[in-house]
């Protein structure tokens, strides 16, 4: 992608001289030994981590590595790591654990660690003093500096350590190397001003810092040209993009002209995540005037229907509000699929109030939730809140939140039988390979009867089953 003004160059402009000594030592490796380098990256976390690790793996390929998918065979290890919630850490620590054995038989073997994990002082000083293995690490402000970093390890041996970038400017121009054809993502914005009590987010990805409209679009314009046929628009608040810079558009226009880029090609754009807070009208309106282009889902968390929680949690909103939100959207578009984050077990969290948000469910039907039961972050106001919930009434909790919604699930599925679904198709499923899956405008899975010819093309699909977790059909034959 071209960069569309000075600024953009950060990436090019200060890697530039540490790709080339990268590349030229690949080259020189790969003559000597009859094969080049190879590269190999572990992802935890949500979508903007994917999207990260489709970053290191393009400067990755920029230096002169090719990619594997087998750690024993890389020269290079990079884990991209996530900290939302413990399980995601110790489990990232478990892989790491496993590649010190990969580095006692290949000394030479360079182990990396980056995202969220490595922004924590706790964790970097773990990283430090318990895996003298690991080479390097750097955090997600740091993402950009990857070719400098391993330079500097190579040429002074010594291990590095990168957590944070003093350069707070969004880094343009890195190469991506996507993992598919047909569907993308793209950040628009990085950090989050929002500090909810429970997240560790804004203390490891920094505040809000927004990506330029021109870039945005450029790189989207590209992605169709290249024939993408489903865009997701990634921030952790993307309705809250360009105001921390004073921005003179917001994200209703933002999307409004990337749906209107390519009106005689079909794609979708889609976007996550949404706070509740930022959720306009205008927004609102912008879906519902362009949805041709713009996937009718909205993923809208609301993490607790009860009032009092909200307001400890930092929400910034009362369920009131999200109503309202909620009510306008299926005023102006009554087929749109809703979808929801649900922490279960906050502290303090009583019967009444769990059963406030169990009557949330009932009333806004969401098509889908993302339930969590709540873990503690270390250094985050919630982990030192007195009345933690006990593990044993956190997990009864849950199974009576998933008992509840996934009846209503069945019940928001079952209407789509003897229907047509448009379906853009994502080949085999993982458990059969003779049934195909893919995802609706509202980000239903459909299984169906399919060929590889149908593989990242979009495709009607006459639905005759609906289950809680996924419709079932068969190609339409009009």
């Amino acid at each position: 992608m071209k960069p569309t003004n000075d600024n953009s160059y950060i990436y090019i402009t200060e890697q530039k001289e540490y790709i080339d000594r990268m590349r030229a030592d690949n080259e020189g490796y790969a003559a000597e030994n009859g094969q080049r380098r190879r590269a190999y990256v572990l992802t935890f976390g949500c979508q903007q981590n994917e999207a990260d690790s489709e970053k290191i793996k393009g400067m990755a390929c920029d230096m002169g590595y090719v990619l594997t998918d087998t750690p024993k065979d890389a020269d290079l290890i990079i884990v991209n790591t996530c900290a939302v919630r413990e399980h995601a850490e110790q489990k990232a620590l478990s892989f790491i654990g496993e590649y010190k054995h990969l580095k006692a038989k290949k000394p030479e073997l360079l182990i990396g660690v980056c995202g969220c994990m490595v922004s924590q002082a706790h964790r970097q000083n773990e990283l430090k003093n318990s895996n003298p293995y690991v080479d390097f690490i750097f955090g997600t402000s740091s993402l950009h500096l990857l070719p400098q970093i391993i330079c500097e390890k190579i040429s002074k041996g010594k291990r590095i350590y990168y957590p944070f970038s003093e350069n707070t400017e969004v880094a343009e121009c890195i190469p991506i190397k996507r993992e598919s054809t047909y569907r993308a993502w793209v950040s628009i914005m990085y950090g989050c001003n929002n500090f909810c009590s429970y997240c560790i987010v804004p203390y490891v990805r920094g505040r809000e810092r927004s990506r330029k409209k021109e870039e945005i679009i450029a790189e989207v314009s590209s992605l169709i040209n290249d024939g993408y046929k489903d865009i997701t628009l990634l921030g952790q608040n993307v309705n809250s993009y360009g105001k921390s810079e004073g921005f003179d558009y917001d994200f209703a226009d933002l999307l409004a002209e990337l749906a209107n880029l390519a009106p005689e090609r079909e794609y979708k754009i889609r976007f996550m995540t949404s706070h509740p807070k930022d959720a306009t009208h205008k927004l609102i309106d912008v879906m519902a005037e362009n949805s041709e282009h713009i996937a009718q889902h909205f993923h809208l968390p609301m993490q607790s229907g009860s009032d009092r929680i909200l307001k400890i949690m930092n929400r910034h909103y009362d369920i009131e509000r999200y109503l309202k939100s909620v009510d306008y959207m299926r005023s102006v578009m009554p087929d749109i699929a809703l979808t929801t984050d649900i922490i279960v077990g906050f502290p303090g969290e009583t019967e009444e109030d769990f059963e406030c948000t169990l009557e949330m469910l009932r009333r806004v039907k969401f098509d889908m939730i993302f339930s969590f039961i709540y873990s503690p972050r270390k250094d985050t106001p919630a982990a030192a809140m007195e009345d933690q919930i006990p593990a044993n009434v956190k997990s009864e909790r849950f199974n009576r939140l998933l008992a509840v919604q996934n009846a209503i699930s069945l019940e928001k599925n079952k209407p789509f039988e003897n229907k047509t679904v448009r379906v853009l198709c994502d080949g085999p499923s993982k458990n059969n390979e003779n049934v195909f899956s893919g995802r609706s405008d509202g980000n239903k899975i459909v299984f169906f009867d399919g060929d590889s010819d149908d593989i990242g093309r979009f495709i009607d699909i006459d639905i005759y089953r609906g289950d809680t977790f996924a419709l079932y059909g068969t190609k339409a034959t009009k």
